[in-house]
């Protein structure tokens, strides 16, 4: 008797514990937190980003705060709600951007951003995520000649005209994120947002510095391989409309297939292939083209298909490797061809065909033995008219922007960045310096401008890097921030910049002040 009794007691006593089991957090690595892979003792794949998994400390955030208020578990500990179910979690979250500043160039700025974010997961399988964004601002003098040429803002989409706000830009945008993982070998993603695709602060083959876009991506994982096949819809916002096809329509609509096989050849090194191909949805007659289905097998070699159908749509082979020298120091280098002919290629005679771009990098974590004092240094370098092509409809770019490199071609960029981590305490600083060869007029192309038809360029052959009008760019930028509430990086920042461009015809220099209530991981690149 005493010991049913016994073990009744245990099952009551243990009863509650089995009914608060809750399903797993399942969330994607950011900027932050993604440093766990390269210091884990496993090589993971770290090129492709986003990357899920599950979150085992939302576990010890519910443990710490049984006895905290509520106001104190919402403002520094949890999402503004939660939902957490055995079967699923939902949490959504206020986003706001809140910044006041000052530049040397007489400007008062300032961004009044709202944002929304709504995310989870149903059970390990199923992940969602959607955002918005409400925001008016003012810039700093340098993005805001960005700005009137593009009509757009660096990552951010289309301004809109407002009177009622002045000479503030008024703009919103959205992402959405819908994954399913059926096993462990395949994970399905249909999104709105962008990619990237290499371990570096840049990429050289398809980078996120750009606007959102529709895509569909395969991933599958065997072994120690990792493949990916991604499409793709961009929209062409700088050309002219070809006939009268999309007259009344909005912008025309340019197509991109992508496809990256990552293979973990050792326990410290990865080597990973790249394709794409870009096409316009109409041709240069104003005939319709839409989706080709030539390319919608999801194992084919890109290059082949495009040349078998006739096309002349634009391709890029790409190479991305990295390796773990030391336990916490790793090395990575990629390298785009966006044009090869044997004969040009080693000719020596400067073909302005021979199109390609090359980077070299590391990144070092708990310098000198200081936890989370972590650098990164990079080397990018861009041959003249690379990216670009005949016309804009099927040009390596969306939106006004690169799908690469912000400063596009005909370039040289070297760039540091260290930060540090101290409990809530973050700090930051980077360095960019780069050199590049710029038009001295409208009508001509030295090859740094991807949206010019490289039909138009100069001359054929004696084509150099830096080409053109020589001009050198300096940017530096310091931020320190409180972070408030580490679950969507709520934090009180601020930040100083300096950004000096200087060639024979002008001098642009601007020192940049900025304080705010800032939220989220996402990352705008003004760094140009």
């Amino acid at each position: 008797m005493k010991k049913f009794l016994k073990v009744a007691a245990t099952l009551l006593l243990t009863a509650p514990t089995f009914a608060q089991e809750k399903a797993p957090v399942i969330a994607p690595y950011h900027a932050l937190n993604i440093r766990e892979l390269y210091l884990d003792s496993l090589n993971h794949h770290t090129a492709l980003k986003v990357i899920l998994h599950e979150d085992t400390s939302s576990l010890n955030t519910r443990n710490d705060n049984t006895r905290r208020s509520w106001f104190h578990r919402k403002l520094f500990k949890e999402h503004l709600f939660e939902f957490r179910e055995p079967d699923f979690n939902v949490f959504v979250d206020f986003l706001p951007d809140w910044q006041v500043g000052r530049s040397n160039q007489g400007k008062t700025l300032w961004l009044n951003t709202r944002g929304g974010r709504v995310q989870g997961n149903i059970g390990k399988k199923f992940y969602f995520e959607t955002s918005f964004y409400e925001n008016q601002g003012v810039f700093p003098v340098y993005l805001d000649s960005f700005v009137s040429r593009k009509r757009v803002i660096p990552g951010q989409g289309m301004i809109k005209y407002n009177d009622k706000i002045g000479k503030a830009y008024d703009f919103s945008y959205v992402n959405a994120l819908i994954s399913y993982t059926p096993s462990k070998y395949v994970n399905f993603t249909l999104g709105y947002g962008t990619n990237s695709y290499g371990e570096g602060y840049r990429s050289m083959i398809l980078s996120d510095i750009g606007f959102s876009y529709p895509y569909l991506r395969i991933t599958g994982n065997l072994g120690q391989f990792q493949y990916t096949s991604m499409w793709a819809q961009f929209m062409d916002t700088e050309g002219k409309t070809y006939g009268q096809a999309y007259e009344g329509r909005g912008y025309p609509k340019k197509w991109g297939v992508f496809h990256f096989l990552d293979w973990n050849a050792t326990n410290k090194m990865t080597i990973g292939l790249f394709d794409a191909v870009i096409w316009g949805d109409v041709d240069t007659a104003g005939n319709k083209r839409s989706f080709d289905f030539s390319y919608v097998n999801p194992i084919i070699f890109l290059r082949p298909s495009e040349y078998s159908v006739g096309s002349s749509d634009n391709s890029l082979l790409g190479l991305n490797a990295k390796y773990k020298l030391l336990p916490k120091t790793t090395l990575y280098t990629q390298f785009a061809l966006d044009e090869f002919k044997l004969k040009e290629f080693f000719g020596g005679k400067g073909w302005w065909a021979n199109k390609w771009s090359t980077q070299f990098g590391f990144r070092s974590f708990d310098l000198f033995k200081v936890s989370k004092l972590d650098v990164q240094g990079e080397l990018n370098i861009v041959r003249p008219y690379t990216y670009s092509f005949r016309n804009t409809l099927a040009n390596y770019a969306h939106y006004g922007q690169s799908l690469a490199h912000p400063l596009g071609a005909n370039f040289t960029e070297i760039l540091g960045i260290a930060s540090y981590t101290y409990k809530r305490w973050y700090v930051r600083g980077q360095l960019n310096y780069s050199t590049y060869g710029l038009d001295a007029t409208s009508e001509s192309n030295v090859g740094q401008d991807i949206f010019k038809s490289y039909d138009k360029r100069n001359t054929d052959y004696n084509i150099k890097l830096g080409q053109g009008l020589k001009t050198k760019l300096f940017y530096g930028q310091g931020t320190i921030a409180f972070v408030l509430n580490p679950k969507y990086n709520l934090r009180l920042e601020a930040s100083a910049a300096l950004r000096n461009e200087k060639n024979d015809l002008r001098t642009n220099r601007e020192f940049i002040f900025n304080f705010g209530l800032r939220s989220t991981f996402r990352q705008f690149y003004y760094d140009f």
